[in-house]
């Protein structure tokens, strides 16, 4: 198939796409603010695989070498909307919100990806590279073109909104339940 993929058989070409495209688009979700950018930034991140496929050099995974070209994709795509402000882990629907765990049971990963993608763009980016790809503050600093400082102040801040936002959420939950 990778054969097949370097030599431009758009059949071998789809099949990589058909077999890493979801889970890329999870990936691309996180740092999109919306379904539709998700997939400009799906087609953009595909789009550079297959013209990058040759560069790959067999270290590691292929799945792991997509998800980084999406990753690079989604914040390249973000990097000219970011603002540079000097503004710090939820990574999965098992958040604790103030003990309210019927709250928790209720909102599922969807709900949790929504306000994630209400944040505002930089705080996005570094919430996702940390709390979600694991990168520490100085890789992100070098990734994004910023200090570590602001970097650790993003992430604290869009812990700040997601846990405001999710406080409300389990508030108005609580009171139908």
């Amino acid at each position: 198939m990778i054969k097949g993929c370097l030599q431009g058989r758009k059949t071998d070409q789809y099949r990589l796409y058909a077999l890493y495209s979801k889970k890329m688009f999870g990936v691309c979700l996180r740092y999109a603010a919306n379904y539709e950018e998700a997939q400009d930034v799906l087609q953009d991140g595909f789009i550079k695989v297959f013209q990058n496929l040759s560069s790959f050099k067999w270290k590691g995974s292929l799945e792991g070498w997509i998800r980084r070209i999406m990753v690079n994709t989604a914040i390249e795509k973000y990097r000219g909307k970011m603002y540079h402000l000097s503004m710090e882990e939820i990574a999965n629907e098992e958040i604790s919100i103030n003990n309210h765990h019927q709250a928790t049971d209720i909102l599922h990963a969807k709900d949790i990806l929504a306000l994630v993608q209400k944040l505002p763009v930089q705080y996005r980016l570094v919430f996702n590279l940390y709390a979600l790809e694991g990168f520490s503050h100085k890789e992100i600093g070098d990734i994004l073109k910023i200090s570590e400082s602001t970097s650790r102040s993003n992430l604290t801040r869009a812990r700040m909104i997601l846990k405001d936002k999710l406080n409300k959420e389990s508030e108005v939950l609580l009171r139908v339940i």
